[in-house]
């Protein structure tokens, strides 16, 4: 056994390591032609330029040079499982495939040169670290509550080629004890992450029409909370809906039934009109909710547009998978556009009582009511706004100042869009 304080002082500044390796591609919805730079709103492209450092060109072409990574990466880990170690994009954007020793390594070199691509060796591949996940998922399991309410979750860290376990920044975590056989494990201390919980909205007042990035209001006889409508879409019968987050219903148990939520338009803290009802909507594993549009609102729901709100909207052209190194801006009602790199994929993290699994995770900061809003990599729908680590502050500013005293960064967890997709057959996001 070894303790988690002894390794302290090597872990402080490194949770922005938490990376792993690409998953596997789900099902796209067919692309439009990607929007040029020019078509980006200005509420983006500042955004963008303050939090990425990059112009909106070179944003368009990173976010594009990761989706190409993602799907070579897929054909490298079908052919070359014993070598294949992970891909992702480095800071400067270039493509990386991580390849370790194996019997089919030399043809794997083969293939990533011939197809233009750098070789980063590592010592262990893709496989290994997903078998040494697995055993530390089980171990992780068999705690008692006290011990596993200390853990926020485990993931591969692609960049690095190892594990990591993510551990809550207390004195109970730090002296948390490692079996031997996790000797090889990296431990972060760091907050743990919270659903960017909805405040609860107030009185009835109009509100503009409805776009991903918007407020809205989810109330049932309980209370309402205040959360971000997410991509604009159609169910397996072609009918209106928006996909937002699962956490945002106060009633998932009766989602799609009579006495469902119901999702009300929001200006400020006051209510609005009556938009729809919540179809589904789950926490389990994947944190993601479908409201159905009213008849009367169909028509305010027929775009594939996000904008933070009230400003002007960035038009949807595709889907995409998450890629580590890859830039992605997020839109809420509280924060609006605000971008970062997404540092982790395929992870799993604990949020309050429940599990959400293959999220990925950004260094973005997200806060109160900018649950359920829409993720974008370049003018692709990528995810889901689920949980944070700074989601209970009042500003970023003062997030980022208190994640940096304890060596961390704010961190968004995101839920795929893609993964929402194949588990709802006929479900599709708005796109041009």
């Amino acid at each position: 056994m070894r303790s988690v304080r002894a390794r302290r002082a090597a872990m402080i500044g490194s949770a922005a390591l938490l990376l792993i390796a690409p998953g596997a591609a789900l099902a796209h919805a067919e692309p439009a032609a990607p929007a040029p730079a020019t078509a980006l709103p200005a509420d983006l492209v500042a955004a963008i330029q303050r939090d990425l450092g990059l112009s909106p060109a070179q944003y368009l072409d990173k976010a594009e040079a990761g989706q190409k990574l993602v799907e070579f990466a897929n054909t490298m880990r079908g052919k070359f499982p014993e070598s294949f170690a992970g891909a992702w994009l480095d800071p400067a954007g270039s493509p990386l495939i991580g390849l370790a020793d194996g019997p089919d390594k030399a043809a794997a070199r083969a293939a990533v040169e011939a197809a233009g691509y750098k070789v980063k060796d590592l010592p262990r591949s893709e496989r290994a670290l997903r078998d040494q996940l697995g055993h530390m998922n089980s171990w992780i399991e068999k705690l008692p509550a006290p011990l596993s309410g200390l853990i926020s979750g485990a993931a591969i860290d692609t960049v690095n080629n190892d594990v990591v376990l993510r551990v809550q920044n207390t004195a109970e975590g730090q002296g948390l004890q490692l079996p031997d056989f996790l000797e090889s494990a990296r431990v972060v201390l760091a907050p743990a992450l919270g659903s960017s919980a909805p405040p609860v909205a107030e009185s009835p007042v109009a509100a503009d029409a409805r776009l991903g990035g918007d407020a809205y209001a989810a109330e049932n006889a309980d209370g309402a909370f205040r959360c971000s409508l997410g991509f604009n879409g159609t169910d397996g019968s072609g009918r209106a809906v928006n996909i937002s987050a699962g956490h945002c219903d106060p009633n998932r148990d009766a989602a799609g039934t009579g006495a469902a939520s119901i999702a009300f338009e929001t200006h400020g803290a006051a209510f609005g009109d009556r938009f729809g009802t919540f179809a589904k909507s789950t926490v389990e594993g994947l944190d993601y909710s479908v409201i159905k549009i009213d008849d009367a609102a169909t028509k305010r729901f027929e775009n594939n547009f996000v904008r933070a709100p009230g400003a002007n909207p960035v038009p949807i052209t595709g889907t995409a998978d998450p890629v580590v190194g890859a830039p992605v801006c997020k839109s809420g009602l509280t924060t609006g556009f605000s971008c970062g790199t997404i540092n982790s994929v395929n992870q799993i993290v604990d949020v309050g009582t429940r599990t959400l699994k293959n999220g990925f995770t950004a260094n973005i900061c997200a806060l109160q009511g900018d649950s359920g809003g829409a993720i974008v990599t370049g003018t692709r729908a990528l995810g889901i706004s689920s949980a944070s680590n700074v989601g209970d502050m009042m500003y970023c500013e003062l997030a980022s100042v208190v994640t940096t005293l304890v060596g961390d960064s704010p961190q968004l967890y995101g839920t795929p869009i893609n993964a929402i997709l194949a588990a709802n057959p006929g479900l599709k996001v708005r796109t041009g």
